[in-house]
């Protein structure tokens, strides 16, 4: 080879090496944009909804991007302990408040500042705190009206509490052939819920209280007021009965008015609502879904930012009036959304989103839920089909209780 075609060589080799060189620098220059991993549970109906909220913040925040990932319901819990149990769990991970709650119990969320949550309902925040610390974001909840069949009630006043729900149901059975209603009080953990209401939990549950909530089931058994499929049926046996005209009154929330619609028409024509039955404290029954940020997540001040643009007040009354969920911002429920009686349907909304300020003290879950859930609802077959007195099945449910402690 010539001296002039090897300092050619040579010439070639060294711009191609100062140019790749001057591309790398280049590219280390343009910077990286974080990514910021995102599980919603069962959300992949509301996929334009949920990419148009990230298509928006993505264009207000152009170093952020968002990986959306909806997980099945029935998998979200297992596959979520196994990420935040791993080095690289997702940045927020949308859960309910029981489970979020177990987590928390065992040091795996990130705390989350309460002042960022001041568009928030107040007594919302205050359910998902755990030793006083707040570790979820609120996002959408549900709360059960009472739904009823106001041809069959007829002038037989509209009962505000289980007292007097119970009080009516020998006159209404009379009058219309159909039972008051049908309480699925085996259902997981409707008991427990109902005796909240009177200010009965685990601790004290064979209290003067719970003996007295206990019997007026039992009576209502014993004298065939309420079916007999009370102690082994579910809310979905209960719809089915009100739809056929043999039950009075069904608690659920304002989704059940779409389905009695849906499937029995003639009855929904005579449907009305009104606010969910109460027990002497007063308070109201709900159901909340929640974001939580674990404690090992690599991007823990962008999640909580986006997690707060996605459950903001524009993005939450558009998720209500495509679901019918309460909103749990305090700006989005004085939409008038949510303050109209038009229809039932308006109503069972107002109704609800009302009794979302007034839900304290709300039943907390356990550790070992599920197996208390089954000592108390065997508790109530034990009574209900008079296999013991009222106060001995107690007495040894409190016994039982203390065990899984």
């Amino acid at each position: 080879m010539s001296n002039l075609k090897k300092i050619l060589l040579i010439l070639v080799i060294f711009l191609l090496t100062v140019f790749t060189g001057y591309k790398i620098n280049q590219e280390d220059k343009t910077p990286k944009k974080t990514e910021v991993v995102v599980w919603t549970l069962q959300m992949a109906n509301f996929s334009d909804y949920i990419n148009g909220i990230i298509k928006e913040y993505e264009a207000q925040h152009p170093n952020i991007t968002i990986k959306w990932i909806d997980v099945p319901f029935s998998e979200g819990e297992k596959r979520t302990l196994a990420a935040i149990l791993s080095n690289n769990p997702p940045d927020l991970v949308n859960l309910n408040p029981d489970f979020s709650a177990l987590l928390a119990q065992k040091g795996a969320l990130e705390p989350i500042d309460e002042k960022r949550l001041s568009d928030f309902n107040p007594d919302v925040v205050k359910s998902l705190k755990y030793n006083g610390v707040l570790y979820a974001v609120p996002w959408y909840a549900t709360s059960a009206v009472t739904i009823y069949n106001k041809k069959l009630l007829g002038n037989i006043r509209i009962p505000k509490t289980f007292d007097e729900l119970a009080a009516i149901s020998a006159e209404v059975q009379r009058k219309t052939g159909a039972f008051a209603y049908f309480p699925t009080i085996t259902e997981n953990d409707t008991m427990l819920k109902i005796l909240n209401k009177y200010g009965v939990g685990v601790d004290n549950i064979n209290s003067d209280e719970s003996v007295r909530v206990f019997n007026l089931y039992k009576n209502l058994y014993q004298k065939k007021l309420i079916p007999a499929e009370s102690i082994t049926q579910t809310h979905q046996e209960a719809l089915e009965k009100y739809m056929s005209e043999n039950v009075v009154f069904y608690q659920g929330g304002a989704n059940f008015l779409s389905m009695i619609k849906d499937n029995a028409p003639n009855v929904y024509k005579n449907t009305e609502v009104a606010p969910q039955i109460v027990g002497k404290l007063g308070q109201n029954d709900f159901s909340l879904m929640n974001f939580i940020i674990p404690l090992r997540a690599q991007h823990k001040k962008e999640a909580l930012d986006f997690c707060l643009f996605l459950t903001n007040q524009k993005n939450q009354l558009e998720l209500a009036k495509m679901t019918n969920v309460i909103s749990t911002n305090k700006y989005a429920l004085k939409d008038k959304f949510y303050n109209s009686d038009s229809d039932v349907m308006a109503r069972a909304r107002h109704y609800s989103a009302k009794q979302i300020e007034h839900i304290t003290p709300a039943l907390r879950q356990q550790n070992n839920q599920k197996d208390i859930n089954l000592l108390v609802n065997t508790a109530v077959q034990t009574v209900l089909l008079n296999k013991k007195d009222t106060r001995t099945a107690l007495n040894d449910l409190k016994k039982e209780l203390a065990k899984l402690r």
